[in-house]
């Protein structure tokens, strides 16, 4: 009776595609049009049937990842592709929708406070993992945020600098400039403004583990003494600022803390300053945090849209100086990400089980998925607090970005990624 319930609520939805589905009971069904690459479905038993009929966005996951939900045929990007394109917000059964509306209630980003204590151990669930572990599938400066194209096919490493260049022409730095990075990772961009843009540069993060492999990265380069990485919260911070930049940080700030965040900007950036905040965006509010994301991946984490940033900024007496959409980039990103992250499976196991693989490549492959159907994407915000901070036309822009990438051939690494860069497009 189950598996009969189970199947028709989902056989109305599956009108594309070639998808298989076994139950437990060894019976089968064939679900769309018979059309792209087939997916099948093994689901292992009677209570995986309950938890995807209950909750589907929580439930699917996690039966994978506890291996009672298995692929005979296609990988799970094939599975949750073939779920966005026969409308996967539709998936929902009864139960699920009750679940819903007790979500938009009980976890709506409206209430949710984010007081420093809490903000450091949602980082830690994530970004303290071992340095190991990223390093099998980021780049080589370890840049764990969206990376800009500027030609197709380009590697990974290549349109990561050229994410570096692009931020950094946009906040206009000087040689001598005080800059502060709110959410500094692994130190990449830090580095990066004071090698080729000469800047010295404070660099804030949550992460024990960032703090302290940015550490040993500025010391081994002879950097200490131009970048400062410290363990500290936004809105602790006191010293003034020719520039501030944030990248890939803002989606853990909170939406009920928009006014600490921006109010803290306008405070800590000089009058004659300019900021740059690189985050994700979706095309319209959502009312609650994806439950899987939230519960595996970035608890408390919540992708704004521009509609929900902007009266903040506004509030806080900042000027926006320009905007700019990067739409497709991050799927192209998650999937390098991914293609890397499952070539390097054996060594990923070596440092964590087969459930937590599965449950990254859940992580991966919905992410990729994510940007290519729910138009999740990248925004570019400058901000300033004078109007004449900025150039009058965006000329400035590519002009800026040629001056860096020849101040680039002076450090070995890029110096490297730029003859890589014109192989990639000439050979």
């Amino acid at each position: 009776m189950l598996e009969k319930l189970f199947l028709k609520a989902v056989q109305g939805h599956f009108k594309e595609g070639a998808l298989t589905v076994t139950l437990p009971s060894g019976a089968s069904a064939r679900l769309g049009d018979g059309s792209g690459a087939p997916v099948h479905v093994h689901i292992r038993d009677t209570g995986a049937i309950r938890a995807m009929f209950a909750d589907p966005n929580l439930g699917v996951p996690e039966m994978y990842i506890a291996g009672r939900l298995t692929l005979e045929e296609g990988d799970v990007y094939d599975l949750v592709e073939l779920a966005k394109r026969n409308g996967g917000a539709q998936l929902a059964t009864p139960l699920a929708k009750l679940l819903h509306r007790w979500r938009r209630f009980r976890e709506s980003p409206r209430l949710k406070a984010i007081n420093p204590r809490r903000a450091r151990a949602n980082v830690a669930h994530h970004y303290d993992l071992d340095e190991r572990l990223y390093r099998l599938f980021l780049d080589g400066d370890m840049q764990y945020s969206c990376a800009y194209f500027e030609h197709p096919g380009v590697p990974l490493e290549v349109a990561q600098l050229a994410k570096k260049r692009l931020i950094a022409a946009k906040l206009c730095v000087k040689p001598g400039a005080r800059v502060l990075d709110i959410g500094s990772g692994w130190g990449g961009m830090a580095l990066y403004l004071a090698q080729v843009c000469d800047a010295k540069v404070v660099g804030i993060t949550l992460s024990e583990e960032q703090l302290r492999v940015s550490r040993s990265r500025a010391a081994a380069l002879g950097l200490s003494d131009r970048v400062e990485f410290r363990l500290q919260d936004y809105r602790l911070v006191e010293e003034n600022f020719d520039n501030i930049v944030s990248v890939g940080m803002f989606e853990h700030v909170g939406l009920r803390h928009y006014p600490d965040y921006f109010d803290a900007v306008a405070r800590l950036l000089k009058p004659e300053g300019v900021m740059l905040l690189h985050s994700m965006a979706q095309r319209h509010p959502e009312p609650y945090n994806h439950p899987f994301i939230e519960k595996y991946v970035f608890p408390d984490g919540y992708i704004p849209a521009l509609s929900e940033v902007l009266p903040a900024v506004e509030a806080a007496g900042l000027l926006v100086r320009d905007t700019e959409i990067l739409s497709l980039h991050y799927a192209e990103t998650t999937k390098a990400w991914r293609e890397r992250f499952l070539a390097r499976r054996e060594e990923v196991l070596a440092l964590y089980d087969e459930q937590f693989l599965r449950m990254w490549d859940f992580y991966l492959a919905g992410s990729e998925v994510s940007f290519r159907y729910d138009a999740i994407h990248v925004f570019h915000l400058q901000l300033a607090r004078e109007q004449t901070a900025v150039p009058l036309t965006r000329a400035y822009i590519p002009d800026a970005m040629a001056r860096l990438k020849e101040a680039e051939r002076a450090v070995p690494d890029y110096a490297a990624l730029h003859e890589i860069s014109q192989f990639a497009r000439h050979g």
